[in-house]
Protein backbone atom coordinates (compact mmCIF):
# COMPACT_ATOMS: atom_id res chain seq x y z
CA UNK A 1 0.00 0.00 0.00
CA UNK A 2 2.80 2.42 0.79
CA UNK A 3 4.42 1.60 -2.55
CA UNK A 4 1.25 2.51 -4.44
CA UNK A 5 0.97 5.74 -2.51
CA UNK A 6 4.57 6.67 -3.34
CA UNK A 7 4.02 5.69 -7.00
CA UNK A 8 0.88 7.90 -7.21
CA UNK A 9 2.75 10.75 -5.52
CA UNK A 10 5.63 10.42 -8.01
CA UNK A 11 3.18 10.27 -10.93
CA UNK A 12 1.48 13.48 -9.75
CA UNK A 13 4.85 15.12 -9.23
CA UNK A 14 6.12 14.11 -12.67
CA UNK A 15 2.83 15.31 -14.26
CA UNK A 16 3.15 18.65 -12.48
CA UNK A 17 6.78 19.00 -13.57
CA UNK A 18 5.83 18.08 -17.14
CA UNK A 19 3.18 20.84 -17.18
CA UNK A 20 5.70 23.34 -15.79
CA UNK A 21 8.28 22.34 -18.39
CA UNK A 22 5.75 22.65 -21.22
CA UNK A 23 4.76 26.14 -20.04
CA UNK A 24 8.40 27.12 -19.64
CA UNK A 25 9.09 25.95 -23.19
CA UNK A 26 6.16 28.06 -24.48
CA UNK A 27 7.45 31.09 -22.58
CA UNK A 28 10.93 30.61 -24.00
CA UNK A 29 9.54 30.35 -27.56
CA UNK A 30 7.50 33.56 -27.07
CA UNK A 31 10.55 35.33 -25.64
CA UNK A 32 12.68 34.21 -28.58
CA UNK A 33 10.07 35.51 -31.03
CA UNK A 34 9.86 38.82 -29.14
CA UNK A 35 13.63 39.28 -29.15
CA UNK A 36 13.71 38.54 -32.89
CA UNK A 37 11.00 41.15 -33.54
CA UNK A 38 12.77 43.74 -31.41
CA UNK A 39 16.02 43.06 -33.24
CA UNK A 40 14.31 43.47 -36.62
CA UNK A 41 12.86 46.84 -35.56
CA UNK A 42 15.88 48.08 -33.61
CA UNK A 43 18.40 47.78 -36.43
CA UNK A 44 16.58 50.26 -38.76
CA UNK A 45 15.93 52.58 -35.80
CA UNK A 46 19.62 52.59 -34.93
CA UNK A 47 20.49 53.31 -38.55
CA UNK A 48 18.03 56.25 -38.59
CA UNK A 49 19.39 57.53 -35.27
CA UNK A 50 22.93 57.36 -36.65
CA UNK A 51 21.92 59.31 -39.77
CA UNK A 52 20.14 61.90 -37.64
CA UNK A 53 23.18 62.25 -35.41
CA UNK A 54 25.43 62.79 -38.43
CA UNK A 55 23.03 65.44 -39.75
CA UNK A 56 22.95 67.17 -36.37
CA UNK A 57 26.75 67.19 -36.27
CA UNK A 58 26.84 68.81 -39.72
CA UNK A 59 24.37 71.48 -38.60
CA UNK A 60 26.39 72.12 -35.43
CA UNK A 61 29.51 72.59 -37.53
CA UNK A 62 27.65 75.17 -39.63
CA UNK A 63 26.38 76.96 -36.50
CA UNK A 64 29.92 76.99 -35.11
CA UNK A 65 31.19 78.62 -38.30
CA UNK A 66 28.39 81.22 -38.13
CA UNK A 67 29.15 81.93 -34.47
CA UNK A 68 32.83 82.48 -35.19
CA UNK A 69 31.90 84.86 -38.05
CA UNK A 70 29.54 86.76 -35.75
CA UNK A 71 32.28 87.03 -33.15
CA UNK A 72 34.66 88.44 -35.77
CA UNK A 73 32.04 90.95 -36.96
CA UNK A 74 31.39 91.98 -33.36
CA UNK A 75 35.04 92.60 -32.68
CA UNK A 76 35.32 94.61 -35.92
CA UNK A 77 32.27 96.68 -35.00
CA UNK A 78 33.69 97.29 -31.53
CA UNK A 79 36.98 98.45 -33.01
CA UNK A 80 35.13 100.69 -35.49
CA UNK A 81 32.96 102.26 -32.79
CA UNK A 82 36.03 102.90 -30.64
CA UNK A 83 37.76 104.56 -33.59
CA UNK A 84 34.71 106.69 -34.43
CA UNK A 85 34.22 107.68 -30.80
CA UNK A 86 37.84 108.70 -30.39
CA UNK A 87 37.92 110.57 -33.72
CA UNK A 88 34.57 112.38 -33.67
CA UNK A 89 33.61 112.14 -29.99
CA UNK A 90 35.74 115.00 -28.68
CA UNK A 91 34.75 117.56 -31.33
CA UNK A 92 31.07 116.54 -31.19
CA UNK A 93 31.01 116.95 -27.42
CA UNK A 94 32.58 120.39 -27.78
CA UNK A 95 30.04 121.42 -30.45
CA UNK A 96 27.16 120.12 -28.32
CA UNK A 97 28.46 121.96 -25.25
CA UNK A 98 28.83 125.15 -27.27
CA UNK A 99 25.28 124.82 -28.61
CA UNK A 100 23.95 124.18 -25.13
CA UNK A 101 25.77 127.27 -23.84
CA UNK A 102 24.36 129.40 -26.66
CA UNK A 103 20.82 128.16 -25.95
CA UNK A 104 21.22 128.89 -22.26
CA UNK A 105 22.54 132.40 -22.98
CA UNK A 106 19.68 133.17 -25.37
CA UNK A 107 17.16 131.70 -22.95
CA UNK A 108 18.38 133.86 -20.08
CA UNK A 109 18.07 137.04 -22.13
CA UNK A 110 14.48 136.39 -23.25
CA UNK A 111 12.97 135.01 -20.02
CA UNK A 112 13.21 136.35 -16.49
CA UNK A 113 15.28 134.35 -14.06
CA UNK A 114 13.11 131.77 -12.29
CA UNK A 115 12.74 131.80 -8.54
CA UNK A 116 15.20 129.36 -6.97
CA UNK A 117 13.59 126.11 -5.94
CA UNK A 118 13.23 125.29 -2.28
CA UNK A 119 14.81 122.11 -1.14
CA UNK A 120 12.82 119.80 1.09
CA UNK A 121 14.94 117.96 3.60
CA UNK A 122 13.48 114.86 5.19
CA UNK A 123 12.74 115.50 8.84
CA UNK A 124 12.61 119.30 8.48
CA UNK A 125 9.75 121.66 7.81
CA UNK A 126 9.44 123.91 4.75
CA UNK A 127 9.36 127.64 5.71
CA UNK A 128 5.79 128.10 4.38
CA UNK A 129 4.57 125.28 6.60
CA UNK A 130 6.16 126.99 9.62
CA UNK A 131 4.20 130.19 8.91
CA UNK A 132 0.93 128.25 8.72
CA UNK A 133 1.63 126.53 12.02
CA UNK A 134 2.23 129.90 13.68
CA UNK A 135 -1.11 131.18 12.38
CA UNK A 136 -2.88 128.12 13.77
CA UNK A 137 -3.64 126.44 10.48
CA UNK A 138 -2.44 122.99 9.55
CA UNK A 139 -0.56 122.53 6.27
CA UNK A 140 -2.10 119.12 5.60
CA UNK A 141 -5.06 118.91 3.25
CA UNK A 142 -4.86 122.56 2.11
CA UNK A 143 -3.83 123.72 -1.32
CA UNK A 144 -1.50 126.68 -1.95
Amino acid sequence: MAGILVAVFWAILVSFLAVVLVRLAQTLRATTALVADVTEQAVPLLADASATLRSAQTQLDKVDAIASDVQEVTSNASALSTTVASTFGGPLVKVAAFGYGVRQAIGRRTTPAPEPARAVIVGRTVPLARVRKRNGRSSRGQKD
